[in-house]
């Protein structure tokens, strides 16, 4: 304790976070992913593409954003072989509605939807598999062309779809 009154309150401070990070340094980290630490591989497998108005390469597209966001934002490694956490699924919706209609039977806008089932799979704790579907949209004008405007749109709604299946996988909320 003579030590710490050396110190001063700064010091003491100082002492207490440092305390505080070394002891929930392995627990946590400032994103909140929660990763368990004997887990060190991942696999995601091609999305099977169950939508015939989808592009054909939509699952592959899918699996490869997928891939790089958890490569991005985890510390686990890519691995075919034996991976310790799987990712598998198929794109389940791919669709164009039209939104918010106007008078004379026209529309503001239209919607492209994308929904994905997806399986997680935990080879070191069979009690933290789950299965579950995501879906996100990104509205866009009635006047523009969607083949023009559909790889932006695409890229877009993966984003969040990789987001929201990462944080259900490794952030516990």
């Amino acid at each position: 304790m003579k030590c710490l009154k050396t110190f001063g309150l700064a010091g003491r401070v100082c002492v207490f976070w440092c305390f505080l990070l070394s002891i929930n340094l392995g627990c946590y980290s400032f994103k909140g992913i929660s990763i368990p630490p004997e887990a060190n591989t991942f696999y995601v497998t091609d999305l099977t593409n169950r939508v015939p108005t989808a592009p054909s390469d939509l699952g592959q597209q899918f699996s490869e954003a997928l891939k790089q966001k958890f490569l991005n934002q985890s510390r686990l490694l890519f691995s075919d072989i034996d991976p310790d956490i799987e990712f598998s699924g198929e794109i389940s919706r791919y669709a164009v509605t039209s939104v918010a209609p106007q008078a004379g039977e026209t529309t503001a806008f239209n919607r492209l939807e994308i929904g994905v089932r997806m399986k997680y799979i935990y080879e070191l704790n069979e009690e933290e598999n789950w299965e579950s579907s995501f879906s996100f949209y990104q509205d866009y004008d009635r006047d523009q062309n969607l083949l023009d405007i559909q790889d932006e749109l695409i890229n877009v709604i993966f984003t969040q779809l990789t987001e929201d299946i990462f944080n259900k996988a490794f952030t516990n909320w």
